[in-house]
């Protein structure tokens, strides 16, 4: 009797180009790597991704349910679809994994069984605590939420922020994000960029990645280098008139969403990141991947889990980072990390098989 393969589900808003969405494509990958099953459920047909033939794709669209008054109405309305849908399509899933915000607000309601959040981002910023009205009625929806399934943290910090505002409210665990180290090598190798001799940014116009304190802190160097900058948003056009105000149109240059960005990354003298916050900064271990030099700032979670002490800059601060950036235009080679080899996508789906395993995820 043939026996079956284990299946995972991995939910997701849509695809549609930023870090979580490429986090649950390569810990797909990785669970196929396994002998799994794979099934990515989303919400939204948006995809900005090559997709991979190894891995199955479902599209359960929200927008009818949008008209339903009630955000929490809409979604327990919603999540009875989803349920239906995941069952006689797929059948019962021995894991499924919920990512960002917007999955874990309707799979909280679910009846299926297996569900683990995946936590992305550190939850006291990316909520806001510090300037949220009535911070401890946050914190109550957000544990009420979290606590009935196990949660998986993208990296040390952000678990550390999660217990210490929510508590012990449920089996909680810190699992770095996957890297597919080959796969990037291979599309980093694409084509060559007509740019040289460049320093690079990646990632979206929005508020926590701090395009704003970037291009400062650069106007303050001799701009020997020129500054890329790959990613779409809706600070854009914020950030261009910042250019503008800067006198930098001649040095800093938008190459908008890059479906593969690798091959920028690989030929750059050094990436920078400038953000307030991050998860993990997949772009970081990226670069890595790619023997880039990395300078970024010191936020709460995820680079100093990835780069040693001199390669860290304090976050807001304009004139550390343009000291920074100038040390790394005269020797880039000196903010040099290597990559590790143990979050490749097979090594971390194997984590993540194993936690789900130990913990008791019954309703």
């Amino acid at each position: 009797m043939k026996k079956h393969k284990k299946i995972v589900l991995l939910v997701i808003n849509c695809l549609q180009g930023g870090g979580g969405e490429r986090f649950v494509l390569t810990l797909g990958q990785g669970f196929y790597e396994l002998g799994y099953e794979v099934h990515i459920l989303r919400f939204k047909q948006l995809v900005e991704y090559d997709l991979s033939p190894n891995l199955n794709y479902h599209v359960l669209k929200f927008k009818p349910y949008k008209l339903i008054p009630g955000s929490e109405r809409r979604d327990k309305l919603f999540v009875k679809a989803v349920d239906r849908y995941v069952l006689n399509k797929i059948g019962q899933p021995d894991i499924i994994l919920s990512n960002l915000y917007r999955a874990d607000s309707i799979l909280c309601h679910s009846k299926l069984q297996n569900i683990a959040y995946v936590i992305h981002s550190t939850l006291s910023l990316y909520h806001k605590f510090d300037k949220a009205d009535n911070v401890n009625k946050l914190k109550s929806k957000l544990a009420n939420m979290y606590s009935k399934h196990p949660c998986i943290c993208v990296s040390d910090g952000v678990k550390i922020d999660f217990m210490h505002h929510l508590g012990d409210i449920t089996s909680t665990i810190a699992i770095h994000n996957p890297i597919d180290k080959k796969g990037i090598q291979k599309l980093a190798n694409a084509f060559v960029p007509k740019y040289q001799n460049y320093i690079i940014h990646v990632g979206s116009f929005k508020e926590a990645k701090r395009h704003d304190i970037l291009i400062k802190a650069y106007a303050q160097t001799d701009q020997s280098m020129p500054l890329l900058l790959l990613g779409k948003g809706k600070l854009k056009d914020e950030i261009e008139q910042l250019v503008v105000a800067l006198n930098l149109e001649e040095k800093v240059v938008f190459l908008g969403f890059q479906e593969n960005p690798f091959p920028y990354v690989k030929h750059a003298k050094f990436k920078v990141l400038t953000s307030d916050r991050e998860g993990f900064a997949l772009v970081i271990a990226e670069a890595l991947a790619l023997n880039v030099p990395v300078i970024s700032t010191d936020c709460q979670s995820g680079p100093k889990e990835l780069l040693p002490a001199n390669c860290l800059m304090p976050t807001n601060d304009v004139d550390a980072i343009s000291e920074k950036i100038n040390q790394a235009m005269s020797d880039a080679q000196q903010f040099y990390a290597p990559f590790d080899e143990t979050i490749l996508p097979v090594k971390i789906a194997g984590k993540y098989a194993e936690f789900m395993d130990h913990t008791k995820y019954t309703r």
